[in-house]
């Protein structure tokens, strides 16, 4: 099975597991119905991907690409360790997860990127559907920021295709609306993000949602100060009215 063939299975087999649990066993529940939500959260992932493999045939955007190309070139940090492969594999994996935590933090100080990100933001409820409700830009924006690092630390291809699949099954996890053992929930949250401390993220109140910016390692909040363990109610932005609708979503970096 290719890169995009395994990413795709899981994606499908995590979302479709997840989104059971949301109906049978909800933690918060929702205040829209699931219909044009979802209709427009994953219209936006497919104008996101559809935009990052149209600039894939002019630019190196593709992280397992750019993997390939480095490793042919022999470019990158990692290069000049000369440790075991799995070593190397793990200390990529870690060092990727800290540049999108470390891009996630810049989204919300700089007014220009917030402007994009804030999409994400405006989702009403949030559920599973929320990992893929990026505008089309920040999703092109984030393609550049991981070929970056790619070519700065030279992974082995493996590692990065292993890192995309937890990114992709850490965000879905992270935003679903499941209900969880209090106790599990919070041994959990001492090595990777649960859906109760992401929830807080996306608080509308801003000094709730510039805490907890990790994808999928608590790590880094707790390291530099932004972690919070209070599990938020309220989600979305406060002020925006019609998030679930497609052209308001699109529309709203520029208002």
């Amino acid at each position: 099975m290719n890169e995009i063939g395994l990413r795709l299975a899981v994606f499908a087999l995590l979302f479709s597991v997840l989104a059971t649990a949301e109906r049978l066993a909800p933690r918060w529940g929702r205040h829209l119905p699931r219909g044009q939500r979802w209709g427009t959260n994953l219209t936006m992932l497919v104008l996101g991907a559809a935009l990052v493999r149209g600039l894939a045939l002019i630019l190196p955007v593709l992280a397992v690409a750019a993997a390939a190309d480095a490793a042919a070139q022999g470019w990158g940090l990692l290069h000049a360790t000369g440790w075991p492969g799995w070593a190397e594999g793990l200390l990529a994996i870690v060092a990727l997860d800290f540049v999108l935590w470390a891009q996630h933090w810049v989204t919300h100080r700089v007014p220009l990127f917030w402007r994009f990100h804030r999409v994400h933001h405006a989702d009403t409820d949030m559920d599973v559907t929320t990992a893929l409700r990026f505008h089309p830009v920040e999703i092109g924006g984030s393609a550049l920021v991981k070929v970056a690092a790619v070519y700065l630390l030279g992974p082995a291809v493996w590692a990065v295709v292993l890192f995309e699949v937890i990114l992709n099954g850490t965000a879905l996890f992270t935003h679903a609306d499941i209900r969880l053992p209090a106790r599990a929930e919070r041994a959990m949250g001492w090595l990777v993000v649960t859906p109760a401390m992401h929830r807080l993220h996306h608080s509308p109140l801003r000094a709730e949602h510039d805490t907890n910016f990790g994808f999928a390692l608590s790590l880094w909040d707790r390291l530099f100060g932004t972690f919070r363990a209070k599990a938020g109610a309220e989600t979305g932005l406060g002020w925006a009215k019609g998030p679930e609708r497609l052209g308001w979503s699109l529309w709203l970096p520029f208002r």
